[in-house]
């Protein structure tokens, strides 16, 4: 993005500020911003706010309990307005080839490293940054927390077990006998073959273990990037030749 001329080069309309953020990469920039302007604007609304009067006690005890309750509806709504988003709709398949960012410096992080989004916009922002950044290591959490399904319902895990030893088997004899000669007998085994599968992984409650796996899964990771503040990324610097 380049800026209009600006002779005396005094300041930045704010739009174009952080069109251009966005644009450079500067995410982190954006959502400390953020913070900075709901910290300040809480903390003059509280200043500014009058001190109770003692001919009107009873009214102004439901008033401060009121706004008092303001601060949770807008918290309420922030989480609730993460339930109409889609976390993965900016990752791409380089987020997932790429290397796994550090589970405690980088994933976790410190205490620091957490605080609750402002408004729905700075948890959007941070979902889809977050979600880009950790992808690995959310899908490293998704195969844990499924591992924990199956540990949880044996029955799952013996029937994908048994759906995977199935499916060995109808390779080895297929080699063993050269089904490859016959596609007409060869598709009519992988069809038997599929039907067995899914009556198998069905009866041993295998989506079970993966719905609830799924639904921790999401849950973990929506909640990790909202709170997750946005972090410089390290970008790789090209060595002297």
């Amino acid at each position: 993005m380049v800026f209009s001329a600006n002779p005396l080069a005094l300041s930045v309309p704010e739009p174009a500020f952080e069109t251009w953020l966005r644009d450079s990469g500067y995410l982190e920039i954006i959502d400390q911003r953020t913070s900075d302007l709901h910290r300040l604007s809480s903390s003059s609304s509280s200043s500014a706010s009058p001190n109770p009067t003692t001919d009107a006690d009873s009214s102004t005890t439901i008033n401060s309990g009121f706004f008092l309750l303001l601060p949770i509806f807008s918290y309420i709504g922030t989480l609730l307005s993460l339930l109409t988003l889609n976390p993965f709709s900016k990752v791409t398949t380089d987020d997932l080839s790429g290397d796994t960012p550090s589970w405690t410096r980088g994933f976790i992080g410190l205490l620091e490293s957490y605080s609750f989004p402002s408004s729905p916009s700075q948890a959007r922002l941070r979902v889809h940054e977050n979600a880009r950044r950790y992808a690995r290591n959310y899908a490293f959490l998704f195969l844990l927390f499924f591992a924990c399904s199956l540990y949880q319902i044996p029955l799952a895990l013996v029937g994908l077990i048994s759906s995977l030893a199935l499916w060995d088997l109808f390779r080895f004899y297929g080699n063993r006998w050269g089904l490859d000669w016959h596609p007409v007998i060869r598709q009519t085994l992988v069809r038997v073959a599929q039907c067995a599968t899914a009556v198998i992984l069905f009866c041993s409650n295998v989506q079970l273990a993966l719905f609830c796996s799924l639904g921790v899964g999401y849950a973990v990771m929506i909640l990790h990037a909202s709170f997750r503040k946005l972090t410089p990324v390290k970008k790789p610097t090209g060595g002297r030749h």
